[in-house]
């Protein structure tokens, strides 16, 4: 006779209270900034692809700011806190805002 033991499972439900919520991070066009810098810190600290970098960048340059991408509130604060010490660092005004989605 084999017995099993059945664990116990419980279901937890996550609200929407429980999730943190989402920003859109964006950049600010300056005429300091190399436009080569600014999609390199774009591909290095927010993983966008050489292409994509280069339209963002380009869109920022034409329009004053442009869109980078919606992440949580604490990845879009460390990644405009990163850029903006790389920029810093370098030398460069470049400058990011966050903004609730």
């Amino acid at each position: 006779m084999n017995i099993q033991i059945i664990p116990e499972i419980e279901i937890i439900e996550e609200t929407e209270t429980d999730l943190e919520p989402l920003y859109r991070v964006i950049i600010h066009n300056d005429n300091v900034t190399p436009m080569d810098f600014v999609v390199y810190v774009l591909k290095t600290i927010f993983y966008l692809s050489n292409p994509k970098a280069a339209e963002i960048m380009l869109s920022a340059h034409i329009y004053g700011n442009a869109y980078v991408q919606t992440v949580l509130k604490s990845e879009a604060e460390h990644r405009s806190n990163k850029a903006h010490f790389a920029a810093g660092a370098a030398g460069y005004p470049l400058h990011f805002s966050m903004e609730p989605e």
